[in-house]
């Protein structure tokens, strides 16, 4: 028997807050529930997607939709032992879902996608690398998803435009001691999004997952700037130089890494990480 779901969902109106349609079967919080929404709004033809990070799928904004509808997939990872860890699952038998162990960058990216298959109209895109995930999507070329998910570092605030320098072998856990320095802000994801053709529709409540809709089929959802979609997470998953955790929040992440650099990706010009805090 392919796989089933007994979870209900209702259907919301289409301008109805992401955090209000959240629930979670195979998400780290509520993305399963945020993406049945969008795809009941959104026409898709091509029910595909690809999603960045997922180490052995079984925790992954996309799972709930590859078991229940069924979606195709590529699913990337850097774990060598990836494939073996999708295979030996009964998900793939029922379903079309390829496995690709890849260090992901901006330079190869739109190679991986094209050679396996995945390149126009295909249905979502869900990026979580810990690092370079403006980078990678801006640099994506061969597929035009309508559905954008991807991570946002929620400490750099909701107004500025910044992301960490692209260097392709970024590693969180070796880029600052504190694994807090990475990735990019909201309003750096809403503004590659506007350039892309995408309007940003809403965060996840736990402040870290952004949501975007392609303008050609947005209907009737509701585009947000990065101040109406900003939600702040409250992770406490900072370190200390010897690994273990510190447990901070609020300012007091950012003052950790104040003298980390940013790139202000509207004038192009570096910034230090201490120019959020006295903005």
């Amino acid at each position: 028997m392919p796989p089933q779901s007994d979870v209900e969902f209702a259907i919301f109106p289409p301008g109805t807050p992401l955090a209000e349609c959240e629930f979670k079967v195979y998400s780290q919080f509520g993305e399963d529930g945020i993406l049945q929404h969008l795809v009941t709004h959104v026409p898709i033809e091509n029910k595909s997607f690809v999603e960045f990070g997922v180490e052995d799928f079984s925790e992954a904004n996309c799972r709930y939709l590859c078991e229940v509808e069924p979606w195709k997939g590529l699913v990337l990872d850097s774990d060598p032992e990836l494939g073996k860890k999708i295979k030996s699952q009964s998900l793939s038998f029922f379903r079309e879902l390829n496995a690709l162990t890849a260090f992901v960058t901006a330079e190869n990216i739109n190679q991986l996608l094209q050679k396996q298959g995945f390149i126009g109209n295909i249905g979502i895109l869900s990026l979580d690398i810990d690092g370079n995930d403006y980078w990678v999507w801006k640099a994506i070329t061969v597929a035009q998803p309508r559905i954008v998910v991807v991570e946002y570092n929620s400490i750099y605030g909701p107004d500025k435009a910044v992301a960490v320098p692209y260097d392709p072998n970024f590693s969180r856990q070796t880029a600052h001691t504190s694994w807090l320095y990475c990735g990019a802000s909201l309003a750096a994801l809403v503004h590659l999004g506007a350039k892309k053709g995408y309007s940003f529709v809403g965060s996840n409540s736990a402040g870290n997952n952004a949501f975007f809709v392609s303008n050609c089929v947005i209907g009737g959802l509701k585009p947000l700037t990065s101040q109406e979609g900003y939600v702040e997470s409250t992770f406490r998953e900072s370190r200390d130089a010897d690994g273990n955790m510190t447990y901070l929040n609020g300012i007091a992440r950012l003052q950790v890494i104040k003298d980390m650099p940013l790139i202000d990706v509207i004038s192009g010009k570096t910034i230090k990480v201490n120019e959020l805090i006295t903005a």
